[in-house]
């Protein structure tokens, strides 16, 4: 079971890739969802008010039948900017991102096989300026007990190294703990067979 997934952990740096006068700029940035994209485009189209197109592919979801994605090609010809960024992505497969090549036409039209070589170099520029970083992919759950069962949780946790990412103390105590996919099942059938412990599915 694959339980990891690549993303970046920042914005890239800008790149240009050049081609008869037209200037291609590259950005890859981290996203969680589409409605970031709108904000980052409109950045965009402020700091590069005179270019012609905004070309752009994403992709979220850490699970590939989770993944959603779009590819738009801005004014370019049918597939010709989106899709080549896109297959960038793809070949790079890192998701929760966003990948914009902003292009400033130079007088001279590249033909369709010329833009889709540009939109794919600017595309694979931008992920090589970026730090990409695999993650595993988390199952989140909330421990419910009484004080008096503190220390056989906490044993279970430090022995299979799970993170807790929230707790409650009192009398009575909640933990919400995050585990690796792979090890989701044996670890909520351990914490099921703990007398006086309830184990609760969030997500991931």
């Amino acid at each position: 079971m694959k339980d990891t997934y690549k993303s970046i952990t920042k914005a890239s740096d800008e790149v240009i890739f050049k081609d008869r006068n037209s200037k291609f700029f590259g950005y890859a940035f981290p996203i969680t969802s589409e409605e970031e994209v709108k904000g980052i485009i409109e950045d965009l189209k402020k700091k590069h008010h005179q270019a012609r197109h905004w070309c752009y592919a994403w992709q979220i979801g850490k699970e590939e039948q989770e993944h959603q994605f779009r590819a738009n090609d801005d004014g370019e010809p049918s597939n010709s900017a989106g899709t080549p960024i896109y297959g960038q992505i793809q070949s790079f497969d890192v998701t929760n991102i966003l990948i914009v090549v902003v292009r400033y036409f130079g007088g001279i039209k590249l033909g369709v096989g010329g833009l889709i070589n540009a939109y794919r170099t600017a595309a694979q520029m931008a992920l090589q300026e970026s730090n990409i970083l695999k993650r595993t992919i988390d199952d989140s759950y909330l421990l419910q007990f009484d004080y008096p069962e503190m220390n056989v949780v906490m044993r279970i946790i430090k022995e299979h190294n799970l993170n807790v990412i929230d707790q409650q103390l009192a009398l009575d105590c909640k933990l919400f703990i995050l585990v690796r996919k792979k090890e989701s099942e044996a670890i909520f059938e351990k914490f099921s067979n703990v007398y006086k412990v309830e184990i609760k599915k969030l997500g991931h």
